[in-house]
């Protein structure tokens, strides 16, 4: 049973996430239909260039031992040569290798290998940074390992073979551990930074227009990516000032249904958003059912090659193309990468800054579709440490006493006893 307990736990990982896995993951079923087609032969070079989990590449490596009486020659050039895949998100390149540490029979596990390979993912290197990974890659790798096992130990005819505690030697310290799961502040883009990624985009064409007034409205409306990806242009009331997330056509978290009203982030914001839904109904001649942000149409051009030919009236079939602008947006404009959330935290930012009392900021919660304004100070509303130094540097200063503020609250109660009667020479 080479990897087949692993593979399999990576299929119900696939089939249990929200949306699916399938960029990662691709049905054994299919795999073996591609490989079964393809014949891999001994002595040929096997390159997946987006290999996920490893799938394709296990496979032919199964089909070729299966099929084929190799020599000596060949087992080393199978093993050493023959196979190799790209993966760009580290942690599927994890999940890949760790594949093929599946490839041999888990029945002869033993602790000194879970011992081992923690030594071993300690030494790896991020394929992005090209640093060592960090204690909470580690840790969450480590973790996903550890219930692995305990899942594993509990499988007929493997009972026997392992007990559930060996999982146990997947942990890290105490003190790696502590560092792993450490909160530490999130880094955040501010609103001037935004607006000036917003100020350095092109908007000549109809699609540096839509990247720009993409990355305009997330900031206007702080809206998700996967929502934005599957707005049309019904959901937008510009004389109202807001666009309606309803869950029947846009993809909301929890398919919660929510009127999001345009924050006050600037008129240039604004106006680029207005010009844009302007533009697609106005001389695009786009209706109702159309979406906001349409996909890339890519064709045949005049010089036989394929290329970006415009707008294409569909939605993207997910929110990776989104974010693909952003990256490409703040590059541009010389900044470090934001993602398309990291904006709602900003929002939450200014809600702080401008909210004066408890009833504005809930309504600023409710915008951002937080049922309950807890939601917005636990999750996005920590006190960034600059101002939490200067509020505890602030309680340590002796406040003078605002008796012209106590005058106004005495006025004011004198006022309100008046005007129901009561005799004030009584008093």
């Amino acid at each position: 049973m080479k990897g087949d307990a692993y593979e399999g736990l990576l299929e119900k990982n696939a089939a249990d996430v929200k949306g699916g896995a399938g960029q990662y993951f691709t049905p054994r079923a299919l795999i073996q239909a591609i490989v079964d087609v393809m014949r891999p032969e001994p002595g040929q070079l096997i390159h997946d260039p987006a290999c996920g989990t490893g799938g394709f590449l296990l496979a032919a490596y199964d089909y070729i031992t299966k099929h084929h009486k190799l020599d000596k020659d060949q087992k080393l050039h199978l093993k050493n040569e023959a196979l190799s895949g790209v993966e760009l998100v580290d942690a599927t390149a994890r999940i890949c290798a760790m594949t093929y540490t599946g490839h041999r029979n888990f029945k002869s596990f033993h602790v000194e290998q879970a011992i081992a390979f923690k030594k071993h993912l300690a030494e790896q290197k991020a394929q992005q940074s090209g640093e060592n990974l960090s204690k909470a890659t580690l840790y969450a790798t480590l973790t996903k390992l550890k219930r692995f096992f305990q899942w594993l130990a509990w499988q007929p005819g493997y009972k026997s073979r392992l007990q559930y505690s060996d999982a146990e030697y997947f942990n890290l310290s105490d003190n790696d551990t502590r560092i792993a799961v450490a909160r530490r502040e999130q880094r955040i883009p501010t609103l001037e930074q935004i607006k000036h990624v917003i100020h350095a985009m092109p908007g000549t064409t109809e699609i540096e227009r839509r990247n720009r007034a993409l990355i305009a409205f997330t900031l206007l409306t702080g809206a998700r990516d996967s929502a934005i990806a599957s707005m049309k242009l019904k959901h937008i009331d510009l004389v109202s000032g807001c666009a309606h997330q309803d869950a029947r056509d846009v993809k909301t978290k929890f398919s919660k249904t929510f009127t999001t009203y345009f924050f006050p982030v600037g008129e240039e914001v604004h106006r680029i958003v207005e010009e844009w839904v302007s533009f697609l109904r106005e001389e695009k001649l786009w209706g109702n059912e159309d979406p906001l942000f349409p996909s890339t149409r890519i064709a045949l051009g005049a010089n036989h090659q394929f290329g970006v030919t415009g707008l294409d009236r569909a939605h993207w079939s997910s929110a990776s193309p989104i974010r693909a602008i952003f990256r490409d947006a703040f590059e541009l404009a010389g900044l470090p990468y934001f993602n398309p959330h990291c904006f709602r935290n900003t929002l939450v930012k200014l809600g702080e800054d401008v909210c004066k009392t408890p009833e504005e900021f809930k309504a600023w919660s409710q915008n951002l579709g937080h049922e309950k304004v807890l939601t917005t100070f636990l999750s996005y509303g920590a006190v960034a440490s600059h101002r939490q130094g200067e509020i505890i540097r602030g309680l340590g200063t002796p406040q003078k006493a605002n008796h012209a503020a106590a005058d106004e609250i005495v006025e004011a109660l004198f006022r309100k006893l008046r005007s129901t009667g009561v005799d004030m020479q009584r008093l």
